[in-house]
């Protein structure tokens, strides 16, 4: 177990402003940063912080305990440690970023100008785990990422500020999350200069709507929310499919003559708007170089795609492999 009470003395950089302590999940080699197409270590992470600020207390890899105590459900001896660590440590603001758990009111109250977080969209639309995903998904033309003090209520916090960012109709949600997390981290240290400046004018959420019914939310994403509904739109599903690339990923069932059933991925489609008479699902084929899926006004060209147990590929490299004729359908 780490010794979290023991605090290691510190000169602060030349700015005045100390970095003081960095606490990461748990499983070092965790995704960090939801939708990025690569796992990103938080322990690389912390090595990063570490030699940007050699003045910080780092928790590399804390122990199970040293986590829970900067969660709401926190127990146990080396939760409490944890706490008394903030404690000694006195911070003036905790910045929270892509933490994945709780605060505890104890954690919340501590710092004298509060506890602030960055969300990846302009709150209080998308609230919730998954925001870039669902903006994406929804067609949404613009997101943004908002910057906002913590409060007991997930994503429900005092607005500081907001940045736009325009989404392409050909972005996936891998580009989007890397602008976003670009312009998140400069949003981030406008807000804490803001803060630590005293001119920070936050602005309740309320302000922003009238009925809360109205607000699109971004529950978290499951496997069986990532299965390609063919009943929707050309426009749906090629929204539905880029929300969801690279990471998770969409897929489908692809339904052989005989009836034997593959997961099919898809990554990357092309709308094809035209009439047709063919029930959906069913499939169009050449047998060489394209896949276009029957869906009511028109097709969805299948371009990158992933057979189960086989890697990404593009569509005429999966038809180089795979026998697929107008007799599979999709589901």
């Amino acid at each position: 177990k780490y010794n979290v009470g023991t605090i290691k003395p510190f000169t602060p950089p030349a700015d005045g402003r100390s970095l003081v302590l960095v606490v990461g999940q748990v499983d070092g080699d965790a995704s960090i940063l939801t939708g990025s197409p690569v796992i990103r270590s938080n322990e690389a992470l912390l090595w990063a912080v570490r030699d940007a600020r050699p003045e910080a207390h780092i928790l590399f890899k804390p122990h199970p305990d040293v986590v829970a105590g900067m969660r709401a459900k926190g127990k146990g001896e080396d939760a409490a440690a944890a706490l008394e660590t903030l404690r000694q440590l006195n911070p003036d603001l905790i910045v929270v970023l892509a933490y994945g758990q709780i605060l505890p009111k104890e954690v919340l109250e501590l710092p004298k100008y509060g506890c602030i977080n960055l969300h990846a969209s302009l709150l209080p639309a998308y609230r919730g785990a998954a925001p870039i995903n669902w903006a994406v998904i929804n067609g949404d033309t613009e997101t943004g990422a908002t910057t906002f003090f913590l409060t007991h209520e997930i994503d429900t916090g005092k607005i500081i500020l907001q940045e736009r960012l325009p989404i392409a109709d050909t972005d996936d949600v891998e580009k989007v999350h890397d602008s976003l997390m670009v312009m998140g981290a400069k949003l981030v240290l406008r807000t804490v200069d803001l803060i630590l400046e005293g001119k920070a004018d936050a602005t309740p959420q309320e302000a922003f709507y009238t009925d809360a019914k109205e607000l699109r939310a971004a529950p978290k994403i499951f496997k069986e929310t990532c299965r390609i509904s063919w009943n929707g739109s050309v426009k749906r599903v090629y929204d539905f499919v880029r929300g969801l690339s690279p990471y998770p990923g969409s897929w489908t069932e692809l339904v052989a003559p005989a009836g034997e059933r593959m997961v099919l991925k898809v990554f990357s489609t092309q709308k094809i708007e035209e009439a047709h008479d063919l029930p959906v699902g069913n499939i169009r084929t050449d047998g060489k170089s394209h896949v276009d899926i029957a869906v009511p006004d028109g097709f969805v060209r299948l371009l990158n795609v992933q057979l189960a147990g086989k890697k990404r590929m593009t569509v005429t490299d999966f038809l180089n492999g795979f026998k697929l004729t107008e007799y599979f359908i999709v589901e």
